[in-house]
C-alpha cells in the first residue's frame, strides 16, 4: 500500500492516528524538556522554595505563631501549612512557564514549533503541563518540609489533589500570557512582582479573614487567590472561610478563560516572531 492511500476516504481513521501520534510525540518532547530543565537547575529552581519555607515557619510558626495561638479554631502554625504550599505552587508555576517560553521566543526557536504541524493547544498543554509540573514537585519538597514543624493533615484527599493540580495548570497558563506580552527579560517579572505578590500575601495565607472589619472581607472576596488557598485549607483542615463548591467554579472558570486567551493569542500574535 502506498502512502496516498492513507488518505483514501475508505481509511479516514489512519491519518486521524497519525496526527495524534505526532501531537502526543510533541507534547511529550515538549514537557521531558521542561522537566528536564528545571531539574537541571534544581539549585534555583526547588531549593530557594525549601528554605523560604523553613524561614516562614521559623518566624511566623514558631515565634509569631506562639503568640497568636489560635487561628480560626486551628494552631496557628499548621494554618498557615496550605498557605505557604499553595503560595509556592502559584509562584513556581508561573515563574516556569513565564521565562521558558519568553525564553524559547528570545533564542527565535518558538518560530520551529509555529512552523511544525501543530495545533496551538499541544505548544501550550506541553509548556503548561511542565510548569505545573515544577509547582507540583515544589508543592511535595514544602509539604516534607512542613512536616518537620506541624504533622501534615489531610481532610479531603480528592478536592486537595484536584485543588493543587488545578491552581499549578492555572497559573502555569498566566505565565504563558506573561511571557507572549512580554518584551524584555524585566517584563516577565512585573506580574509577580506587582500582581502576584500582594494578591497572594492579601489572599489569606497567614489569616483568616474572619478577623477583618466587615468591610475588608468584602474586599479580600473580590481576590481570586483567596478561593485558591482557602479551597486548598480546607482540603487538608477542613476550614475554609469561602464556600468550598464557589471556590471549585472560581478555579475551573480561571482555567478555561486563560486557556482560551493562551489559544487565541498563540494562534493570532504576532509577538511570536518578532
Amino acid at each position: 500500500m502506498n502512502s496516498h492511500n492513507l488518505y483514501d476516504a475508505g481509511a479516514p481513521a489512519r491519518p486521524l492516528a497519525g496526527k495524534a501520534q505526532v501531537y502526543r510525540v510533541a507534547f511529550l518532547t515538549i514537557l521531558i524538556r521542561e522537566i528536564r530543565r528545571f531539574l537541571r537547575i534544581w539549585k534555583q529552581t526547588l531549593l530557594p522554595s525549601v528554605i523560604t519555607t523553613f524561614l516562614y515557619f521559623t518566624i511566623f510558626g514558631n515565634l509569631i505563631g506562639n503568640r497568636i495561638g489560635e487561628m480560626d479554631g486551628i494552631p496557628y502554625i499548621s494554618f498557615i501549612v496550605p498557605g505557604l504550599i499553595m503560595m509556592s505552587v502559584i509562584t513556581n508555576s508561573f515563574g516556569n512557564v513565564v521565562s521558558s517560553f519568553f525564553g524559547s521566543r528570545f533564542q527565535k526557536n518558538i518560530e520551529e514549533m509555529l512552523t511544525a504541524p501543530l495545533p496551538p493547544w499541544v505548544i501550550i498543554a506541553g509548556f503548561v503541563a511542565g510548569g505545573a509540573a515544577r509547582g507540583l514537585c515544589v508543592a511535595v519538597v514544602v509539604t516534607a518540609v512542613s512536616a518537620v514543624f506541624t504533622p501534615p493533615q489531610v481532610h479531603h484527599a480528592g478536592l486537595l489533589i484536584v485543588t493543587v493540580v488545578m491552581c499549578a495548570i492555572l497559573f502555569a497558563q498566566a505565565g504563558l500570557i506573561n511571557a507572549l506580552f512580554a518584551k524584555n527579560f524585566d517584563d516577565i517579572n512585573i506580574i509577580p512582582m506587582f500582581i502576584l505578590t500582594p494578591l497572594t500575601y492579601l489572599g489569606g495565607v497567614f489569616y483568616s479573614i474572619k478577623e477583618l472589619p466587615v468591610f475588608w472581607q468584602g474586599v479580600s472576596k473580590a481576590n481570586p487567590l483567596l478561593y485558591m488557598i482557602n479551597s486548598f485549607r480546607y482540603a487538608m483542615l477542613g476550614k475554609s472561610d469561602v464556600d468550598v463548591s464557589l471556590a471549585q467554579f472560581v478555579i475551573f472558570l480561571a482555567n478555561v478563560i486563560l486557556f482560551a486567551v493562551s489559544y487565541w493569542l498563540i494562534r493570532t500574535s504576532r509577538r511570536l516572531k518578532e
